[in-house]
């Protein structure tokens, strides 16, 4: 055994200083701390030095001496590789001996530096750590005890997988019976422990913890009622894991746990209410949701609606006293990354507007996050959300009584909670609730214009919830009053009041579209007078709210008076901010939707913009190269600015179609495309595809020199892995096709039989199913000979998903290729005539000598099979096609 290891006394007085120093609010003092650490660490006993301080040197303060652990922990996870193997045993040695220490911080930070060693990979090269803290839990001595399940919970949380594996001869075997035996010990904080060691082990299905699982729902039973609110929030959080993992093991005890978790949902620690209140969140996803709750209503409504109110904190944190901060500019820190939704490109239906696969944009995020992310109010409010989705109007009986009392309480913050109330039942009952809306709408329309800024604010996300419905009735009844309010409250003092009025704003535009254009000249100067009013953060929400208004009311926003309005101050930003500022993001989305909005009228701006946006591509593609040759010297590039400009260029190529020629003559874009094209990251490559197909329209005499090299990419991405670049690549491939003609013939198998696959696949979503149909029909128009032999393959598939997307170019070409392909195979589609024939029977309008092309093929079928075989074969189908092919085709 080598001799115990002493530090050098002038060393120690040096490390001390350090540590004494590091602990001053001083930046720069900070600083120089941080570059001597990184000098100490050259010397390979400098370790030894900070566990000493730790474990050893009792007469200093505590505080001094865990900072000195923290710090070895910080080395520990940078260089433990390069310990020599004297100091890592001197280390972990220390760590064990002390892991008992009278002084809960000590007892925590020696924790901290033990899981930080054996998540190094050190569990295997440790292999009596897990067996000696074992051991100690069995110690007499509280402190050691604690301070070893202190360690083991943090171990558990780390190296949950790694415990459960082979690769330590399955530990847990042990380990987990001995953690069950800890639930009845007389100490809380040991109690609150155990029950976390196991609680890591239930998602996972661990096979330890399943031999025993009724033992430890028995446990949790028994600790129901702990005087310990940390051991009832360790309770809760296992029942909701088991609801997940183990729901037939608590089925049988389901009555008395839901009366359980109604209590603990009301507990006096907010902590344990939010992990009870997580139980309903839980349990609406599971199919027995509404067996199990449907006695429990009654109850249950009332405990999620009182968590719904602001506590007292909640308050305080939100300056919910401070009526007017509009003049306060923001907190940088404040302001949440945001992220760029790439371009997709999809199908119109019939019906209005472009159908989003995903609709993200009202959920309950109704304050902000500066108040710690989650908590009862927003857990509760999520739960009743999902619950009005599982029963629907069922629950309206028990909420309207409620409701009633809430919404014209005097105190503001019951009346405030009410208001959350009734936008998050707005989805799942909005049925039920539709009789109401004729009083309810005109009230909340008031309450926008409240002395309290949370109970304007909570008013517009609320409003925004029914937005759907105020459009559907006449405008001038609520849709007029609710905008002109809406509008007032966007240039509020208040800047929480005008972030929700500007976010239910855009609901509402998307709701509306072209409903607004007889406003837009009001809505345009509330929006320009905005941009002078506003701090940054709600700036970017202003930018997307401007966006929508473009999307939503299309060319009609190409007006003189309206362009001179709203260019001048978004072209002042656009100069102001600089190519590394993140505030171009949300600044090139919106002006990408406005250029194609007004299309001709963006022309006079276009040429500064499209140069800016090869730019930003052209820099970030060079940073790239120089980070992928010497990572060490430069940082990779920002990826989201390339992305953002490739879509402001697709917005540019269709608003301005031709007119974009010259612009693209005079660039290298069609290089840069082709780096794009092939860059690692999906959303790059989903973005250069809808350039390229954008283009391909605009000015294909600058493509078609490419498309030898652009195809092979394209075949190599249909991939439907990846949706939205598989998406955008079929897309591009239809429009190519188009604009190349027979000249297609050579690249038909380079994507062809991706695309049968992708048409034939299960669970493939709409607008992908779309967009390939439609390219398929391309190509068989373009190229018959070469498409028709595999039409049988996709014949019906490609009819069941064109049935539902409006007339228009795309459907038509697609069509004009199904009849090419159908006289040059007809054999391929007589099996499953009858969907050919519904898909023809969608068309409201077709050009006439497509109709012809129908009329042809239907009347040959007609002949071919015979007139008995046609009325049998008509009489399958639905009455509304058999009407309409007899009216329009004479069949």
């Amino acid at each position: 055994m080598e001799c115990e290891w002493k530090p050098d006394e002038q060393g120690l007085q040096q490390i001390l200083q350090l540590l004494k120093e590091s602990q001053s609010p001083d930046t720069s003092t900070q600083r120089s701390v941080q570059q001597r650490l990184e000098q100490l660490n050259q010397y390979p006993d400098f370790n030894n030095y900070l566990i000493f301080v730790l474990t050893k040197l009792k007469s200093e303060d505590e505080p001094t001496r865990s900072l000195s652990g923290l710090i070895l922990k910080n080395n520990v996870k940078a260089h433990y590789q390069n310990f020599p193997s004297g100091v890592s045993d001197f280390i972990k040695s220390e760590c064990l001996q002390n892991i008992g220490d009278s002084s809960p911080l000590i007892r925590a930070t020696v924790g901290i530096l033990i899981t930080t060693i054996a998540s190094k990979g050190e569990l295997q090269n440790w292999p009596e750590l897990l067996p000696k803290l074992c051991l100690l839990l069995d110690s007499e001595d509280y402190n050691t005890c604690e301070g070893a399940f202190g360690a083991l919970q943090k171990i558990c949380e780390d190296s949950a997988e790694i415990l459960d594996s082979d690769m330590l001869d399955r530990p847990l075997n042990i380990m987990i019976p001995k953690f069950l035996q800890f639930f009845k010990h007389n100490s809380p904080k040991i109690r609150s422990h155990a029950i976390a060691c196991v609680n890591q082990f239930i998602i996972s299905r661990t096979q330890a913890l399943m031999l025993h699982i009724d033992p430890f729902i028995e446990n949790l039973f028994a600790l129901a009622t702990d005087e310990e609110p940390e051991v009832r929030k360790n309770v809760c959080r296992a029942l909701v894991m088991l609801l997940e993992v183990r729901l037939d093991r608590l089925l049988p005890h389901m009555h008395n746990i839901v009366e359980y978790m109604l209590q603990r949902t009301q507990d006096q620690d907010e902590n344990v209410a939010l992990e009870a209140c997580e139980f309903w969140l839980t349990l609406a996803e599971q199919p027995v949701c509404k067996e199990v709750l449907c006695g429990h209503l009654s109850q249950l409504t009332p405990v999620l609606v009182n968590g719904m109110k602001y506590s007292e904190i909640d308050i305080i944190l939100l300056k919910g006293d401070i009526e007017e901060d509009e003049a306060i500019p923001d907190n940088e820190q404040d302001i949440r990354p945001r992220f760029h939704r790439s371009r997709t490109v999809a199908q119109q239906h019939e019906g209005d507007g472009i159908e989003e696969e995903e609709d993200d944009d009202d959920e309950l995020d109704d304050d902000d996050d500066t108040i710690s992310d989650w908590n009862l109010r927003k857990c509760s409010a999520a739960a009743l959300d999902v619950l009005a989705n599982v029963f629907r109007d069922d629950l309206l009986l028990h909420i309207l009584p409620l409701l009633k009392e809430l919404l014209f309480h005097p105190e503001w913050v019951v009346k405030e909670s009410g208001i959350l109330v009734l936008g998050a039942i707005a989805e799942g009952c909005m049925q039920g609730m539709i009789p109401y809306l004729p009083e309810l709408i005109p009230h909340l329309v008031q309450c926008l214009s409240d002395k309290k800024a949370l109970v304007r604010s909570i008013t517009c996300w609320t409003l925004s919830r029914y937005a759907h419905w105020v459009v559907s009735q006449p405008p001038d009844t609520y849709l007029k009053p609710l905008m002109t309010e809406l509008l007032k409250r966007i240039l509020d003092s208040n800047k929480r009041v005008q972030e929700a009025a500007c976010s239910a704003f855009a609901t509402l535009e998307e709701e509306a579209c072209t409903e607004l254009v007889p406003y837009l000249a009001f809505i345009l100067d509330t929006l320009v007078f905005a941009f002078s009013k506003y701090q940054h953060k709600n700036l970017l929400i202003l930018y997307d709210a401007i966006g929508t208004l473009a999307d939503s009311v299309g060319h009609h926003l190409n007006k003189p008076e309206y362009i001179q309005m709203l260019m001048p101050p978004l072209i002042q930003k656009w100069n102001q901010l600089k190519d590394e500022d993140k505030d171009l993001f949300p600044l090139l989305e919106c002006l990408s939707s406005v250029a194609t909005a007004l299309q001709s009228g963006f022309l006079p701006y276009c040429e500064p913009v499209y140069q800016r946006c090869v730019n930003l591509v052209q820099k970030t593609l060079a940073q790239a190269m120089l980070h992928q040759s010497q990572p060490d010297q430069y940082e990779a590039p920002d990826k989201d600015f390339m992305i953002v400009a490739l879509d402001l260029l697709s917005g540019l190529a269709e608003g301005l179609g031709g007119t974009i020629e010259q612009l693209v003559a005079r660039s290298n874009i069609l290089t840069l495309m082709y780096q794009c094209m092939q860059d690692k990251m999906p959303e790059v490559r989903q973005s250069s595809f809808a350039l390229l197909g954008d283009l391909t329209k605009a000015c294909f005499q600058h493509v078609k020199p490419c498309i030898a090299d652009f195809m092979p990419i394209l075949g190599t991405n249909l991939n439907p892995e990846l949706i939205s670049v598989c998406n955008n690549a079929t897309w591009a491939i239809g429009e190519i096709s188009i604009q190349m003609g027979p000249e297609m013939q050579p690249y038909i198998a380079m994507v062809l039989h991706q695309l049968v696959e992708i048409i034939n696949r299960p669970n493939t979503p709409k607008t992908l199913l779309e967009n390939t149909a439609i390219t398929i029909g391309r190509l068989g128009y373009v190229c018959p000979q070469e498409v028709a032999p595999m039409l049988q393959q996709f014949i019906r598939p490609w009819c069941t998903s064109l049935r539902n997307i409006r007339d228009n170019e795309e459907k038509d070409s697609a069509f004009r290729g199904i009849c090419t392909m159908i006289s040059v195979n007809p054999g391929g589609v007589v099996q499953d005539f009858i969907f050919f024939c519904d898909a023809v029977a969608s068309w409201v309008n077709p050009k006439d000598d497509l109709r012809d092309m129908f009329c042809k093929i239907l009347h040959g079928f007609k002949n071919q099979v015979g007139e008995e075989n046609w009325s049998r074969f008509s009489d399958q189908f639905p009455m509304p096609l058999k009407e309409r092919l007899a009216t329009f085709y004479g069949v």
